[in-house]
């Protein structure tokens, strides 16, 4: 274990007074045992050495000399030593992401397979798996830019809404990378924390590149471009899947515009990277965040120091034996004091077999929570909120629920609505989007998750009202006691089923044309 001495320091320096307290502790002893100091008083001086006899100590190691050393070791746990910075993994990964995606008609090219807009697709699926419990945002733009969801870190969400993009939600025309940037900043502003934007497309519009680069000034915001496409371009297809032809039928092409992208890069200072087939293009949009998030808020963010007190328990343990001896006596009430006050220092609790006598539920919790055990986290916490937050993304959502319920807090009514979308009670969940909302005006999640759960309870009434009105399956026997056997008669149930989860699954999309066509409009 290699230390640097120069970032070596104490989080906890006071506690280093009982360490002095405990190097002072033997001279104490052998003053309060000075039987000739005692007599000095009452007798003469130059008479003691003469009236009394002091037995020789062939003993020197005494009980006071192991408190000591309890104490001064004790002392220096408590302040705990540190020397390196501490960066889990889970602090690593969570540097905020704006995916914005190009959905102009040149993404429905076959140059890649199946198309540019596929690929980019499959390949954000696998991004937001990677990132599980970092916050994402994802924008959708062509001629006009347009907010899909705010930043969540909820992946089965986005990747709901990223599998629901098709080039056809867009009616404006172009790539308006300007109006991106400005939406990308406004959500990073609502974060409060530096973040990236990831551009998703094949090519840029040249003519907007000169007023780019102010966008970008004063702002904490990185801009990483992914190139998808292949320069000799591919032919484009309709939403049917059929190829699409220009005015004299011929298969409509779509342009990979490497030089217009290039310029785009410089323009922004952006790094310029292309999907492919492997995760190299993963790894790459990952340390590029990562790397931003950290020297943007190095001095902003309190440093985290690895507390190395608890190597100290070791030696600790080893004294506290030995000091059970035959003969000796101690009053302990100093060194239950000593553990009393470890155990209470908020510090990071360690798995051990001793986790009940010296850390709380919720600290327990918070380790298990930390290092992803969420059913035990949520077994362990005792704060309804975090107990909530564990269940729920252990996907306990009986739990979850009767945690959250005990909560009248903006955070606590989300996680409900959440929790009632998930299982189709759109009415609850609206009314839980709603009263997040009442307390946390500026609340995106919410407001995003509310209109989804409007427009989901939209398309499930129509399905409903439009279902077949069929009688229930009916059953014909023989007349003939014995004789007869029972048969279910299928009806169109069925397919009236069927026909209602295609229209759910299909419901996202159809709210998003809507709304990006409303924005188009300049509705709100």
């Amino acid at each position: 274990m290699e230390i640097n001495l120069s970032d070596f320091h104490f989080l906890r320096p006071l506690w280093l007074l009982l360490a002095l307290f405990g190097a002072l502790l033997p001279l104490l002893w052998r003053r309060s045992h000075d039987l000739q100091r005692r007599l000095r008083g009452n007798i003469a001086e130059h008479l003691l050495p003469h009236l009394l006899i002091t037995p020789q100590d062939q003993q020197r190691l005494r009980p006071v000399h192991l408190v000591c050393a309890l104490l001064i070791l004790g002392a220096l746990a408590a302040a705990g030593p540190t020397w390196e910075q501490d960066r889990p993994d889970f602090l690593e990964n969570r540097a905020p992401l704006i995916i914005a995606i190009d959905l102009s008609p040149s993404m429905d090219a076959s140059d890649v397979s199946p198309s540019r807009l596929e690929a980019a697709k499959y390949k954000l699926h696998d991004l937001i798996q990677r990132r599980a419990g970092a916050r994402s945002g994802l924008i959708a733009y062509a001629g006009s830019a347009h907010l899909v969801l705010p930043p969540t870190d909820d992946p089965a969400l986005l990747n709901t809404f990223i599998q629901a993009l098709s080039t056809d939600l867009i009616a404006k025309q172009g790539k308006n990378v300007g109006a991106v940037i400005e939406q990308a900043k406004r959500l990073l502003a609502a974060e409060k924390t530096p973040g990236t934007l990831l551009l998703i497309t094949d090519g840029a519009d040249t003519a907007q590149l000169n007023d780019l680069d102010k966008l970008l000034d004063d702002s904490p915001l990185q801009v990483l471009i992914l190139a998808v496409g292949s320069e000799d371009g591919g032919i484009i297809h309709d939403a049917s899947g059929q190829p699409r032809t220009d005015s004299n039928g011929r298969p409509a092409l779509g342009n990979f515009d490497q030089a217009a992208l290039k310029q785009l890069a410089s323009a922004l200072g952006a790094p310029l990277g292309s999907l492919t087939l492997n995760n190299d293009d993963l790894d790459w949009i990952e340390l590029h965040a990562q790397q931003h998030f950290q020297s943007a808020s190095d001095e902003q963010r309190e440093l985290h120091w690895k507390d190395a007190g608890y190597w100290l328990c070791w030696p600790l343990l080893l004294i506290a034996f030995f000091s059970v001896r035959k003969g000796w006596s101690l009053n302990w009430m100093a060194g239950l004091l000593l553990a009393l006050g470890i155990g209470l220092q908020p510090t990071t609790a360690e798995a051990s077999a001793l986790t009940d006598a010296f850390f709380t539920k919720d600290q327990q919790g918070r380790w298990a929570f930390e290092h992803e055990h969420l059913p035990q986290a949520a077994a362990l916490f005792v704060d309804p909120y975090w107990k909530g937050i564990a269940a729920y993304h252990a996907a306990d959502y009986d739990q979850a629920l009767a945690s959250f319920a005990r909560l009248q807090t903006p955070q606590a009514y989300f996680y409900l609505g959440n929790i009632y979308v998930k299982r189709f009670k759109f009415d609850q969940a609206i009314a839980a989007y709603t009263q997040a909302l009442k307390l946390q005006a500026q609340f995106p999640e919410a407001t995003a998750n509310l209109a989804l759960a409007i427009a989901l309870q939209k398309d499930t009434d129509s399905a409903e009202q439009n279902a077949p009105q069929v009688k229930p399956d009916e059953i014909k026997m023989d007349k003939a006691p014995g004789k007869g056997q029972s048969k279910a008669v299928q009806t169109e149930q069925a397919a009236s089923d069927e026909l209602w989860l295609q229209n759910l699954t299909t419901s996202p999309a159809k709210f998003l044309k809507q709304k990006f066509s409303l924005q188009d409009q300049g509705k709100p």
